[in-house]
Formats: C-alpha cells, structure tokens, sequence
C-alpha cells in the first residue's frame, strides 16, 4: 500500500505522534507513506510490517535504497544509513500515526460495517457527503488495520469528511479500528453470515459489529437496520428498514426501472417522495436509505441529499450491469455471502421479468461460512426455485449444493449445470457462450477466491 501525504510530514514529527524514537535524524519532508518495499515513491516513509510470512523489518535498507527518507521499523538494521523511528511494534504504531495525524485535520467521520452492503453503503455516504463537504473515502480493500491507518494518513488539510469502510474477520477488530478513526456517525447495515466460522454464530458476528461504538466520538450517532431482529433495541440508535414500521427512517412504494429505482422515505414525521437512484434491488434502496439519514445528520439540505444519491457509482465488480454481446451482464463478482446472493437472484428475476427474457445465475462457491457451509449454500439454491430463475450454472465444490437443492425445491433439471474444478475457468466459459443467448440477463456472483469474472470474458469479447 502507498499513499501521498497531502500535508508532509518529518520524522520528529512521526516520532511524537507514535512515541518512538528517532535514529539517524533526517530532517527532510516525508510527502508518502509505503508499506510495500518494491514501490518506494522518493521523499517515502517505509513502515516495516512484521507478518505471518514476512518481516518487512528485513527490508529496511532496501527501501532506504529506492529513495524512503525515513523508516518506522522495530528494529534498527546494522550500519543503518537512513532515518529510522524505532517503536515496538509497527502496526500500532501506524494507527496511533493515522489518529493524530486525523485529528490535526479534525473532519467529520463516518464508519461503515456490516456482514453485506458496506461497500455500496460507503459510496452512497460518499455521494451524498460530497455535495457539500470535500470528502475522502476508502479505496478498494482498505478497510483493515493496515488499510484503514493509510486511508486516513491520505487526509488533505482541505477534507471536511472522510467515510470509513470497516471489515473484520474477529472480534476486537472493529474495536480497535474505531478508536483509530474516533467516528462521529456509525452505520451497521446488517448481521449477515460473512465469517461465521470463524465467529460461531450470527449473535457474536452482532457482537463484533457492535464494536464499532467504542470508539465513538462524543455524542456519536449509530444508524442501524431496523428490520433486524438481533439489533433491536439499542437505546439511542437511528433505525432505518424496509419493513419495520415503528423504524426513525421507513423506505415505501419501491418502484424499479430500467436503470434505476424510485422510493419514498417516511423519516420520522417527514416524508420524501419519489427519491430516485441510479441502480436496482430493495437491498441497494436500503443502502441509500442508510445514506440519507448520514445526510441529514451532517447537515444537508433534502435537495443535497436528492443530487448525491443520483450520483452513487457502483465500485468494479458490485452489481455493474452492462451489455456483453446482448446479454444484460450482472457482474458481482467481487465476494458473496447467502444474504447478498439471495438479493443478488431477487434483483436478477426482477430483471429477466421486465425485460421478459430468461434469467441466468452463474454461482460459485462461498467462502469463509465454516460448519454453516452446506446450509449457506442449501439456502440460495431454495432461493433460486423461489425467484423462478430459468438457468442455473454453478462453480466449484460447495456450489453443487446450490444446483442440486434447487432441483429439490422444483427446478427442472434440464436446466441446472454443474462444474465443479474451480482452476477451469475456461471450460466454464466455454459452456456459458454456448448455454446463454444473446438477450439473457445473466447474473454472476461467488467469493473472491473463485475470480469468476474470468468466465465474463467468453461471452462479452
């Protein structure tokens, strides 16, 4: 990771705000911050992570060799020739670096989690948030205890905002990422299933979202979803749902189009109508939703919010819908848990019905669900009957499980095909040109590991 610091820095001044030690002074202006030491910009500072199968303390010279002025290492390496801050333990280091260097600039914090939608939640906040503050957000997968410290050390002295995703994989994670980034305003949008087994049960994945308060701002504001029964309750929290009626901020009269949805929102005593976004799924209104009670919470008029949400990109691989050689492509291939597959085929029929084509689910395996596995992947094929999904084409191991509970639940089998060796890509493609017709709606999604967008590439060339 490297990142450019808008404000510079010198080593007394990484000193100070790590509490480590200077070696060597150097007195020059640091303008970037590395952790890779192949890609070592001049006038950098080298941050030496230690980890499970490397030590970046060992390559201390070697960035002082490609230009680093400075190094925040454990270690000093011998005959030394560079500046060195030497501290205890670098990743420490680096969050106590990234949190008073944040409050030298003092923007208004916003942090994102939950088990699905953080990333979709995160530009929407970013979308609104930009309309009247100049706002930073988090970059592709920066949102852990290396990620999140770089992003705020990227903080120009001119941001008023910063929007920060959270991820996490244990407990602890989140608390400690909160008093890194002190939020004012924090949003849960669900608990999900993502890492369940390495949790246990939906109640600790609860628990660990639920971290993100501990680092709370004075006065922080929690945004949850209030149709979720495990996080009812919480005394002072903004709830926001699709269902709920005793919710702060209740979402009706969803309207989907062809390139985008219309909603109304009953905030309160208020209600707003024919709100309008560039996207689809009840589950993206939601994502919006979260969004506008942000807004409203930092200031923004109701036409501010309107303009930002009609804005809302979708990062790569979320639900980007194109044309691939007449198919309508549904590329969400990024990562995918039972909860955002389910919405992903419910947004699929939704799709094919307007359109009335035939609806096509590519599906590969999820990762990361541990003894919730078999249930996880049971539970999508129930819902691909459910959503009367024409074509079913799954990829790899636990993915078959989605193909054959389909048929249990009323699929014909005719239509189901199963591949299982996920390093075959291509023979996976192969059969896609030859199964998919020009003017199919053809969603893909599985976990990260499987790279399913290289199955894309033989039907949109």
């Amino acid at each position: 990771m490297t990142i450019q610091v808008r404000g510079g820095l010198t080593a007394a001044d990484v000193a100070e705000m790590t509490g480590g030690t200077v070696v060597n002074p150097d007195g020059r202006k640091i303008m970037h911050i590395t952790t890779d030491s192949r890609d070592v910009p001049k006038n950098a500072l080298f941050v030496a992570i230690r980890g499970d199968r490397f030590d970046g303390n060992n390559y201390v010279e070697p960035a002082f060799e490609k230009g680093a002025v400075c190094a925040l290492a454990e270690r000093v390496p011998e005959n030394a020739a560079g500046c060195v801050v030497l501290v205890e333990d670098t990743r420490i280091a680096l969050g106590r670096l990234a949190k008073a260097y944040k409050e030298k600039i003092s923007p208004l914090t916003v942090a994102v989690t939950g088990s699905v939608g953080k990333t979709t939640t995160k530009e929407f906040i970013y979308a609104v948030l930009s309309e009247k503050y100049s706002t930073l957000k988090t970059c592709g997968n920066y949102n852990n205890e290396i990620g999140l410290p770089m992003t705020l050390l990227g903080l120009s002295p001119e941001n008023d905002a910063v929007v920060l995703e959270m991820g996490m994989s244990a407990g602890g994670e989140i608390a400690y990422l909160s008093k890194i980034a002190v939020p004012k305003i924090a949003v849960i949008t669900n608990i999900g299933t993502s890492h369940i087994g390495m949790l246990g049960s939906r109640e600790a994945i609860r628990d660990a979202k639920l971290e993100i308060r501990q680092g709370f701002a004075q006065d922080g504001i929690l945004i949850l979803n209030g149709d979720e029964p495990l996080l009812a309750g919480i005394e002072g929290a903004v709830y926001v749902a699709l269902e709920n009626k005793n919710a702060d901020c209740r979402i009706e009269n969803i309207v989907e189009g062809e390139n985008g949805t219309a909603f109304d929102l009953l905030v309160r005593k208020d209600r707003y109508e024919s709100i309008t976004i560039p996207t689809i799924g009840e589950h993206n209104v939601l994502n919006a939703a979260y969004a506008w009670e942000v807004g409203m919470v930092a200031g923004l008029g109701e036409f501010e919010i309107r303009r930002g949400l009609m804005k809302f990109r979708n990062p790569g691989m979320r639900q980007n819908i194109y044309n691939g050689n007449g198919r309508t492509i549904l590329d969400d291939c990024y990562n995918a848990s039972p909860e955002s597959m389910v919405a992903s085929l419910k947004v699929l029929g939704s799709m094919a019905r307007r359109k009335g084509c035939r609806s096509v689910a590519v599906l590969g395996d999820m990762r990361e669900l541990g003894s919730y596995t078999l249930e996880a992947h049971r539970r999508v094929g129930a819902a691909v009957a459910a959503y009367d999904i024409d074509t079913l084409i799954t990829f790899g191991e636990y993915a078959a499980e989605i193909a054959a509970q389909a048929v249990r639940f009323g699929m014909n089998s005719e239509n189901v095909y199963v591949f299982r060796d996920i390093s075959d890509a291509d023979a996976l493609g192969r059969a896609l040109v030859k199964i998919t017709r020009p003017s199919d709606v053809v969603l893909f999604k599985a976990s990260r590991a499987l790279a399913l967008e290289r199955a894309i590439a033989y039907i949109t060339k």
